[in-house]
């Protein structure tokens, strides 16, 4: 156990030069319409989303159901938070509609989530607040119930807030998080439960001089993904920002260079098994998603920096030390605020959707040291999370980012939109507009059916 009663200082991170570029991604946008469309075909579809835990028990056969993490919105519906489940069964009467949605009561800024390692819980995370909500999905993986509220996160865990997301391990999940009960800051921690709700321990993210960790000046106490590469031993976490810039209006953090500072600039290498940091490295510019590969002779993984526009590699070297490497630019000069990324489970196609011009870039990484944009596309007005699954046919899109930091007026649009991809082009299957359903502003995804492997 590593629990912690007392969090360490922080320091505050190295100026960036994104102020400017963060106005200037707030006013882009491009609408596209999107129809409705028949179901992609079952015949040569597999199982699952990709870029999952590798603990996670798969799908067999095509997915079935979308389920949906949406934010609450005063004065739309309930006005609650709620898991939205969207029919995507091929040939369904209902695909494409909403199947059933239950609200968790209350607005906690519902952000990600993950299922346990035998798919039987859907863990929900709600960033302010730090409640989590524990569905079962296994006993009718249609309507899932509401089955328990973790809802003492910040004592139990010795101060970490923020829950970020949920990653399936053998037994227990791991919940990044984004910040602390003491300063509200960005300095943060990994948490274990287990699967019966029990809490297990806390890892602190570790901070600059940190004895005996090699890179430590680059350390920021910063987090936001973890995501295990077991072959290696390896679990690697990106960083992003604290409780006082997430839950602050988007224009006064943009126009604020002291909370700009608050970004986290490192992704930690840490030794799986002994939950240690091994190595920190700089990756200026806020690394967000992890996606690693999954061929066996590929021991990387791609990140996208939110700030600077990048896309990152993190991969061994020969020595066997870890490196980052910037590997492209994406969206060209200004920025457009890349958020969310999708590797194909052949490590050949990156799919990352951008929120500052409501794009999704498609490239080809079959050399990962030299991606190659190969196509991009206009998703919406604003676009956040991209989910694809695993035979690489069917991608889906949702829009919301944080209710503080959406778009605004007729850029606001929040959906759910689906889309078939043939190597070249997406091709529009179809759209939920989750303001005129009344059911508020949608974040994660994630994949559900009736039957389930291993």
């Amino acid at each position: 156990m590593n629990r912690s009663s007392s969090i360490p200082p922080v320091e505050s991170a190295p100026a960036t030069s994104a102020q400017s570029l963060i106005r200037r991604l707030n006013v882009l946008a491009s609408p596209i319409l999107v129809a409705a469309g028949l179901a992609a075909s079952s015949a040569t579809a597999f199982a699952d989303e990709t870029c999952s835990s590798p603990y996670l028990a798969r799908i067999e056969g095509q997915e079935e159901f979308l389920y949906v993490w949406t934010l609450g919105v005063e004065g739309l519906g309930d006005g609650s938070d709620k898991l939205v489940v969207v029919d995507v069964k091929p040939g369904s009467p209902k695909y494409g509609k909403v199947l059933h949605h239950r609200s968790v009561g209350g607005r906690h800024e519902a952000h990600h989530g993950g299922f346990t390692d035998d798919r039987r819980q859907l863990w929900l995370c709600g960033l302010d607040g730090s409640r989590i909500f524990i569905f079962d999905v296994h006993t009718d993986p249609g309507q899932p119930r509401l089955a328990r509220t973790i809802d003492d996160f910040e004592t139990a865990t010795g101060g970490a807030v923020g829950p970020h997301g949920v990653y399936a391990l053998p037994g227990r999940v791991l919940i990044p998080c984004l910040s602390n009960a003491r300063d509200r800051g960005g300095r943060t921690a990994l948490v274990e439960y287990s699967n019966a709700g029990r809490y297990i321990a806390t890892h602190w993210m570790p901070l600059p001089g940190q004895s005996g960790l090699d890179g430590s000046d680059h350390a920021d106490g910063y987090g936001y993904d973890a995501r295990v590469l077991p072959r290696k031993n390896v679990m690697l976490s990106s960083s992003f920002t604290g409780w006082r810039n997430y839950t602050q209006d988007f224009a006064r953090v943009a126009g604020d260079p002291e909370a700009l500072k608050q970004f986290g600039n490192s992704m930690v290498v840490w030794d799986f098994h002994t939950r240690q940091p091994r190595q920190v490295l700089r990756v200026p510019g806020a690394p967000l998603e992890i996606r690693w590969a999954w061929g066996d002779r590929h021991p990387y993984a791609f990140t996208a920096t939110a700030l600077t526009s990048k896309l990152w590699l993190c991969h061994e070297d020969g020595a066997g030390r870890w490196q980052a490497s910037e590997v492209a630019t994406i969206g060209g000069e200004g920025g457009v605020l890349p958020v969310d990324i999708s590797l194909s489970a052949d490590d050949r196609t990156l799919f990352v959707s951008c929120f500052g011009d409501g794009k999704c870039r498609v490239f080809d990484v079959s050399d990962p040291h030299h991606p190659r944009l190969i196509h991009d596309q206009n998703i919406g007005r604003q676009v956040n999370m991209v989910s694809q699954s695993w035979d690489g046919q069917r991608v889906y899109f949702s829009s919301s980012l944080l209710a503080r930091w959406d778009k605004t007026g007729e850029d606001n649009e929040q959906f759910v939109r689906a889309y078939s991809w043939d190597g070249s082009r997406l091709q529009p299957q179809f759209g939920l507009d989750l303001t005129a359903e009344g059911l508020g502003r949608p974040h994660h995804m994630l994949f559900g059916a009736t039957r389930m492997g291993r």
